[in-house]
């Protein structure tokens, strides 16, 4: 495949991953709108979002395996076709049933295209500067996304009305859908094992439904009640399960040698941290212009401006060039730092705040921060992983993303609230209570980012690993799959 074909096929994935990471956020700008039209009681409106992250999480790991063994172009396509039907479902949605089980199905169809996409860049860009400078472009849209989504969703729910939010996915998905099958690789590794881990599959997967449904219902049910505790309690033997199987199955889902590679290791433990922090400052910001300083939604998308453009120049060339220069260790470290920074910033935001002074210095880090970290973040978990496992490997860098941000955001929107409940009970107005919440879970999420940016400056290893510099230069070992792949 020639040059400027690999980098139309890098456009056509970001196409694709885009839109996935735009419904992460895109629906929440709609939810009131929703609720008000189809009747939802603020309990059951959570499961607009829950439903999604509920499969999607679930099924990520399975996604990649499965690209693996059946070919990533077939699985990119049939889960982008999944993912694409069930949006028209979604925009023709009337009831609250038809909505939930239509996000649902849009959850898996998300999960198999995430999974795939990182391992597809891998097979297209086998050269060090190429594959980081294309790592960055799919880092800035994995990074920059969810702020586009909220600008998008709130043009599309005050212009429009909420259906579009979904439907908008219809034209995109059909486009992604055609160029993909004249650009993507019809490619499968000829090292994979064809051999599908059943009871692997079933036990992951079971023990990922059972930890996201924890986490987000959380909140709801109490995180001590019986319910939440019993839901843990049921993913961890689950997950132990999984491992005992790993160990003894002949050809694992999962091969546990895996987690011995420094670099994979330390690249998702960092990923959960950062996912934790990301969500923090993007959900909890997001609500303290909406709810203290009374930004309408366009506003709210209009103020993560900032941020998503200096990301885009990081993510477009200025990551690469310092991954080149640098490796992957100083340019992670430098970006978490940042990002901390951003969020310690935040943590002093006040109840008539406004915009220049109190909230663009924290995006203008947060940007900075983000753009320089996401592509040797996304380097370190894929490098030392061998051809034939980078399916899977993207499926554990996605999972860890989507596990961190979920129990991030969980746990720092109840640390909010405990605090704005116990300022409430000490005599507090209610903006400073919501305020002197905000502020509690800004600084955990800092802490999480400078942990992350700790781990990654101490125990990430500095320079490429030999399988990374040779995989670099080797064309990786793919054969062209039957036409049917």
């Amino acid at each position: 495949m020639d040059g400027r074909t690999r980098w139309l096929a890098l456009v056509v994935l970001c196409l694709g991953s885009l839109m996935i990471v735009l419904d992460t956020t895109i629906v929440n700008v709609a939810l009131p709108s929703i609720r008000e039209d189809l009747g939802f009681s603020e309990t059951s409106l959570a499961w607009v979002v829950n439903a999604y992250l509920l499969t999607f999480g679930g099924f990520l790991l399975l996604g990649g395996r499965l690209g693996d063994l059946y070919g990533r172009r077939r699985l990119f396509l049939g889960g982008l076709s999944l993912f694409t039907l069930a949006s028209l479902a979604c925009g023709l949605a009337t009831t609250q049933a038809f909505l939930v089980s239509a996000r649902a199905i849009q959850g898996l169809g998300g999960a198999v295209v995430s999974a795939v996409s990182l391992s597809l860049i891998m097979a297209l860009f086998t050269e060090p500067a190429e594959r980081a400078k294309a790592m960055g472009v799919f880092g800035f849209v994995a990074a920059g996304g969810g702020s586009v989504g909220v600008l998008l969703g709130g043009v599309l729910t005050d212009r429009l009305d909420w259906h579009w939010i979904f439907l908008v996915n219809l034209p995109v998905g059909a486009l992604v859908f055609a160029l993909s099958l004249a650009l993507l690789p019809a490619t499968r590794d000829r090292s994979a094992d064809g051999r599908l881990d059943i009871a692997g599959a079933a036990t992951v997967t079971g023990s990922l439904m059972l930890a996201v449904y924890a986490i987000v219902n959380g909140s709801q049910a109490g995180w001590t009640s019986g319910e939440t505790l019993g839901l843990l309690v049921g993913a961890a033997v689950l997950l132990g399960l999984f491992l005992l199987l790993e160990a003894r199955v002949a050809s694992p889902l999962v091969p546990l040698a895996l987690f011995r590679l420094r670099n994979v290791a330390t690249a998702n433990a960092i990923g959960v941290l950062w996912a934790a922090a990301m969500f923090a400052w993007f959900f909890l910001s997001a609500l303290y212009l909406q709810r203290v300083l009374g930004y309408s939604p366009l506003e709210v998308g209009l103020a993560f401006l900032p941020t998503s453009l200096i990301m885009g120049a990081f993510s477009l060339g200025l990551s690469a060039k310092l991954v080149m220069r640098f490796g992957i260790r100083r340019p992670l470290a430098t970006g978490l730092s940042l990002g901390a920074l951003g969020l310690l910033l935040f943590v002093r935001a006040p109840i008539d705040g406004s915009f220049a002074p109190d909230v663009l210095p924290s995006m203008i880090l947060l940007g900075c921060g983000a753009g320089m970290a996401f592509n040797p973040l996304l380097l370190a978990a894929m490098s030392d992983v061998a051809p034939k496992d980078a399916g899977l490997a993207s499926g554990v860098v996605n999972t860890a993303f989507m596990m961190g941000g979920a129990l991030g955001l969980a746990i720092l929107a109840s640390l909010a609230d405990q605090r704005t409940n116990s300022l409430l009970a000490g005599g507090d107005g209610p903006l400073a209570a919501l305020v002197g919440g905000y502020h509690v879970a800004f600084f955990a999420g800092a802490v999480f980012a400078g942990t992350a940016a700790a781990a990654g400056a101490l125990l990430l290893r500095a320079g490429p690993s030999p399988a990374h510099a040779d995989s670099a230069i080797a064309e990786p070992a793919f054969a062209e799959a039957d036409a049917g792949s």
